[in-house]
């Protein structure tokens, strides 16, 4: 069962002067990827909203759902690419001596020192050079809500020290919890454009290496 279509909506055919509320049933992560997503195909992001806390947390609290099927009405959806959005290989590579921004990785400390496999086979582990760890579930409280603004510039005050606030890169391994950091961060900077890393990586140390938007 889900929330009823009054309360939040659940057709992405639409154009960007409406709203959409997106929510999931998982730590956040699925509806931050939709929610980034929306965002880089040019939807104002002062009309996008995520559920905090998601269905668990709504039905945790006995509000009102629905198993009735919502009827969706196809419309033209008019796609702008925010490629900006968007690191490329090269220019995470160059980066990494020029440092023009901060690159701050959504994975578990584990996973970013390379102390556990990845979990899809084949995928080398470790990170990249001179990029920060900052598990994107530091950013979430147990009953999957993000965590108060105050503990949010706490969190990221910690780790970004110094350089521009507003040029900050999130990765992780397939582009979906770096959109919990980037949203988490965008809650306590209105300035910030989000921006992730996609880089996706196999044994290989640079020929099969590459960067695209899914």
């Amino acid at each position: 069962r889900r929330p009823p279509r009054s309360t939040l909506s659940s057709s992405s055919a639409a154009s960007d002067v409406y709203k959409r509320q997106i929510y999931d049933n998982s730590d956040l992560i699925s509806s931050c990827r939709l929610w980034y997503s929306f965002l880089y195909f040019g939807h104002n992001k002062e009309l996008v909203y995520i559920l905090n806390g998601g269905l668990e947390k709504w039905n945790n609290e006995k509000l009102v759902t629905t198993n009735i099927k919502t009827n969706l009405v196809k419309t033209k959806y008019s796609a702008i690419e925010n490629n900006e959005m968007v690191k490329n290989l090269d220019e995470i590579n160059d980066n990494i001596e020029e440092k023009k921004f901060k690159l701050v990785d959504a994975r578990s400390i584990d996973r970013f020192e390379g102390r556990i496999a990845e979990p899809r086979k084949g995928l080398r582990s470790g990170s990249i050079k001179n990029s920060i760890c900052l598990p994107f579930k530091e950013v979430i409280n147990k009953d999957k809500t993000f965590k108060s603004l105050e503990q949010l510039k706490v969190i990221f005050d910690g780790i970004i020290k110094g350089g521009d606030k507003d040029n900050i890169v999130f990765s992780c391994g397939s582009g979906v919890t770096s959109c919990v950091l980037a949203l988490a961060y965008s809650l306590i900077n209105n300035n910030y454009k989000p921006t992730i890393c996609l880089l996706y990586t196999s044994p290989s140390p640079r020929d099969r290496t590459r960067s695209r938007m899914p």
